[in-house]
C-alpha cells in the first residue's frame, strides 16, 4: 500500500513539476527555414500559392494520403481558400485558409487543427528573386500555445526544422525537375 501512495505522490510531484515549468515558459513558437530554388519567382510562387500542390511536397500533408479525407472550399490559390482534412492519428483533422497574398511576395495561411488537439499556427511562404532563374523561399511556422500546452515549444522547435527541411528538399526537387 505504501508503495502505490509513494508512486501517485511522485507522478502528482511530476505533474506539479511540469506545470510549474510551463508557467515560466514561452508561449509562443516560431521556426524559420529556407532554401535556394534554381527556378525563376514566379513559377515557384505559382506553385506555392495553390494549397493543392503542398499535397506533393510538404512531409504534414503527405501524413495517412491513403485514407485521409479531404474538402476545398473556394478558389484555390486565393485569400479564404480554405484546405480542410481528416485522417488516422498521424494526420489528425483540421484545416488551413489563406488569409494573405502579397503577389510574387507572400503568402499567408493559417493553419487549424482540432484533432489530436486544439491548436493554430501561422504557416508562411516568402518567395525572393536572388537571379532570373533562383529564388529563395523562406518557411516560417508560428503560433502561440497557452498555458499549459506552452510546455510542447521546445519539442515542437527542435521537430519542426527537421520535417520542414524535408518538405523544402521535396519542392526544391519538384520546381527544379520541372525547371529542365
Amino acid at each position: 500500500m505504501n508503495i502505490i501512495i509513494i508512486i501517485l505522490l511522485a507522478i502528482a510531484g511530476i505533474i506539479a513539476l511540469l506545470l510549474i515549468l510551463a508557467l515560466f515558459m514561452k508561449k509562443q513558437h516560431y521556426v524559420n527555414r529556407e532554401i535556394i530554388i534554381n527556378a525563376p519567382l514566379q513559377k515557384v510562387f505559382d506553385f506555392l500559392r495553390l494549397l493543392k500542390n503542398q499535397d506533393q511536397f510538404n512531409k504534414w500533408a503527405t501524413a495517412d494520403k491513403k485514407n485521409r479525407k479531404e474538402e476545398f472550399k473556394g478558389t484555390d490559390g486565393t485569400v479564404g481558400f480554405i484546405y480542410s482534412w481528416s485522417g488516422n492519428k498521424s494526420a489528425g483533422q483540421g484545416e488551413k485558409e489563406i488569409t494573405n497574398i502579397i503577389e510574387g511576395k507572400r503568402i499567408e495561411t493559417e493553419i487549424r487543427f482540432i484533432k489530436p488537439m486544439r491548436v493554430a499556427a501561422s504557416v508562411i511562404f516568402e518567395t525572393t528573386p536572388l537571379s532570373e532563374n533562383q529564388t529563395k523561399v523562406n518557411l516560417v511556422n508560428t503560433g502561440t500555445l497557452k498555458y499549459p500546452m506552452n510546455i510542447m515549444i521546445p519539442m515542437a522547435e527542435k521537430r519542426f526544422p527537421k520535417d520542414m527541411d524535408e518538405s523544402l528538399a521535396i519542392l526544391k526537387n519538384i520546381l527544379e525537375q520541372s525547371s529542365q
